[in-house]
């Protein structure tokens, strides 16, 4: 059942176009990790309350290592941070944005050791 109380998390690639571009934003549920799939290499990450109060930032937020399919942000008080990483067991029932602003839940994650391919499921669901 979805909370009355909805935060909005909008992802900015702010080194696209003149302004920065809006990669996703989404409504959802308040929660302390998000993920995002197809992340920028650089990011800037606000997220609102249900009063469009900003309540957390990560600006910038620059990929570090290699460029990989996920990118787990986790809010630390007002502040939200980048993790560059492969999902492992203990990630699979977290929400990841896709670009756009969908947002599912992860229900399965495999990569290879050598990060040459990878089988993950998402599941989507939405009421009125």
């Amino acid at each position: 059942m979805a909370s009355s109380h909805l935060e909005t998390w909008e992802v900015w690639y702010p080194a696209a176009a003149a302004n920065g571009l809006l990669v996703a934003r989404a409504r959802i549920d308040p929660t302390g990790v998000l993920w995002v799939h197809s992340a920028p290499p650089i990011m800037a990450v606000t997220v609102r309350n249900e009063k469009d109060e900003a309540t957390a930032r990560g600006e910038p937020l620059e990929r570090q290592g290699p460029q990989l399919p996920m990118t787990r942000l986790e809010r630390q008080g007002d502040l939200v941070v980048r993790t560059d990483r492969w999902p492992n067991e203990t990630d699979v029932g977290a929400l990841v944005l896709l670009p756009g602003g969908e947002v599912g839940v992860l229900l399965a994650w495999w990569n290879a050791a050598d990060g040459s391919e990878w089988r993950w499921q998402v599941e989507f669901y939405n009421h009125r």
